[in-house]
């Protein structure tokens, strides 16, 4: 395994989270047709997940957004997997479309936050909790990547790969 167990599964934690959130809504709410628990349709509690998952704000291009959270979310496990077992060249490209992923995820957060908040006036539960994962996963990454480079890989502490090539360069 190219990093420690426990860095494994913190860049796996969030994405598992979202990836819950995502697979109960779509389930529960699109397919069985029910209600979310801990999510009340009284028009005036500010926490209603049927206001959110509703709205004509909930879809692009007729599909529910949260069919792209199962999609992101799984994806991005893949990519951890890939970062974790994959072969050198594998590791290094895998390490690079996870930073990328991940910050397409999080340019899309705060858009669909504010359709929840000033928009529609009501927030989902369930789609917090993917907003959060989505935002820890890209700090996680975004720590690991810049900021703490040599606990992530496992090289020498003369070199570490360069994010944006995918080559090695020595440490300054």
């Amino acid at each position: 395994m190219r990093i420690s167990r426990n860095k494994l599964i913190l860049l796996m934690v969030m994405s598992v989270i979202g990836l819950a959130a995502s697979a109960m809504i779509v389930v529960i709410y699109f397919l069985l047709k029910s209600e979310l628990p801990g999510c009340s349709t009284s028009p005036s509690s500010f926490i209603n997940c049927d206001a959110v998952l509703g709205s004509k704000y909930s879809e692009f291009y007729g599909i529910p957004l949260e069919f792209f959270a199962l999609v992101y979310f799984i994806v991005n496990l893949i990519l951890v997997y890939l970062v974790a077992f994959g072969v050198e060249t594998v590791f290094r490209r895998a390490l690079t479309v996870l930073f990328g992923w991940r910050f397409i995820g999080l340019i899309i957060v705060p858009y669909l936050i504010s359709i929840e908040l000033f928009i529609i006036n009501h927030i989902c539960i369930y789609c917090t909790i993917m907003h959060s994962a989505i935002i820890l996963d890209f700090i996680i990454i975004t720590y690991f990547l810049y900021y703490r480079k040599d606990s992530l890989y496992n090289v020498s502490k003369a070199s570490a790969p360069d994010v944006a090539t995918g080559s090695i360069r020595p440490m300054s």
